[in-house]
């Protein structure tokens, strides 16, 4: 028989802290990245849909300005 997994309830960081996802934080937004350089999707980081959008593109903004990679530097 297989186990049902409970699933834990994730609370998104942003709501909590009562911050809104911002291109110029890059300590924040680096949180919500893999080392590939691609966005963490929803369901594994807890972040609601709606600051998820707004974290969406706080990357994008980063990645554009240069503060953030678009992808990792030892990719082969």
């Amino acid at each position: 028989m297989a186990m049902a997994r409970r699933k834990i309830k994730k609370v998104c960081w942003f709501e909590q802290n009562k911050v809104k996802p911002d291109y110029k934080d890059v300590r924040i937004i680096s949180r919500y990245i893999t080392e590939r350089g691609k966005i963490v999707p929803r369901r594994l980081s807890g972040v609601s849909a709606k600051n998820q959008r707004k974290l969406a593109v706080a990357v994008k903004r980063a990645r554009h300005l240069a503060l953030l990679p678009f992808v990792s530097q030892n990719i082969k």
